[in-house]
């Protein structure tokens, strides 16, 4: 297949599934095996981390106002009621390094145990019937946290432990972590939906600084054992594959969030969760055979 054509259709799943439940990675990983892309490709391991950061641009656009708010508010809050260790920004980044601290022990088994499409199928699964049934609860409880500046540390914990299993999980997705870890805490959706946005801005730029600087200056130990590629050969072509899936990427994200804001305030997640159940049905049943084609 045409690489540019590739890298748009790639773009494109980026940006729809970025920051739906619905796992990018699992997604990602799928439409690469069935385009024949070699996924040990130093390139195209680039290529994935860079078009997530056409998606992150487009969620820090659309937030921008919001993000500036709670700059201007720290860290006394809107009304006046917050200190430095309740503010949303500073809740954003405990839940960040809640996060971060286990992926990081456990990423290199996790790369090794859980990258398969059968176990990132397993993921889609059981995170759809998780899903499914945390919304249907949170249908018939009554929410206690109906603002993000309402949040609790605890809360803020919570959440930030409970998206580490995305990065532990391929195939269980960020937003479908966050987004029912709140609700298990007493968000109502827009709130747990706005807070898995903003945790995500951190979260998804530290990774993908962390990998990009992997793939581009892998240290000579790491080079002598084999575990990454050496530095990338880019030509202006690549560079160019590079660019039209960073800007896809952008396109699609910036329209799908505003949809699946509109979206959840109105339907909720079951839609998301029976999708996943399916997907991951699908793959599980037909994958290989698929890809094999």
């Amino acid at each position: 297949m045409n690489p540019y054509i590739q890298s748009v259709i790639l773009g494109i799943v980026e940006g729809l599934t970025e920051f739906l439940p619905v796992s990018s990675t699992a997604h990602l990983r799928i439409v690469e095996a069935m385009m024949k892309i070699p996924l040990d490709d130093a390139y195209w391991a680039m290529y994935t981390i860079v078009i997530q950061a056409g998606a992150i641009l487009a969620l820090m656009l659309l937030y921008l106002t919001r993000i500036l708010d709670f700059f201007r508010t720290f860290p006394r809050g809107e009304g006046g009621d917050k200190n430095i260790g309740t503010h949303p920004i500073s809740l954003t980044i405990i839940a960040f390094i809640c996060t971060s601290i286990p992926a990081l022990l456990l990423k290199k088994w996790s790369d090794k145990h859980l990258g398969s499409l059968s176990a990132i199928a397993w993921a889609l699964v059981i995170g759809g019937i998780i899903m499914w049934a945390v919304d249907w609860w949170a249908d018939r409880s009554e929410p206690h946290t109906t603002h993000t500046e309402e949040m609790n540390l605890l809360q803020a914990i919570w959440i930030g432990l409970c998206q580490s299993l995305s990065a532990i999980f391929p195939g269980t997705s960020r937003s479908m972590s966050t987004i029912a870890a709140g609700q298990l805490v007493g968000l109502d959706r827009p709130t747990a939906l706005e807070f898995s946005f903003l945790l995500s801005i951190p979260t998804m730029l530290a990774a993908t600084a962390y990998d990009l600087l992997k793939e581009l200056h892998p240290s000579r130990a790491a080079q002598l054992s084999g575990a990454v590629q050496a530095h990338v050969a880019m030509t202006s072509q690549k560079w160019i594959i590079l660019a039209i899936g960073f800007l896809v990427s952008f396109i699609v994200a910036f329209g799908v969030v505003e949809w699946f804001l509109g979206w959840v305030r109105k339907h909720g997640f079951t839609l998301f969760a029976i999708y996943r159940i399916l997907a991951g049905g699908a793959l599980l049943i037909w994958g290989a055979k698929l890809i094999s084609q």
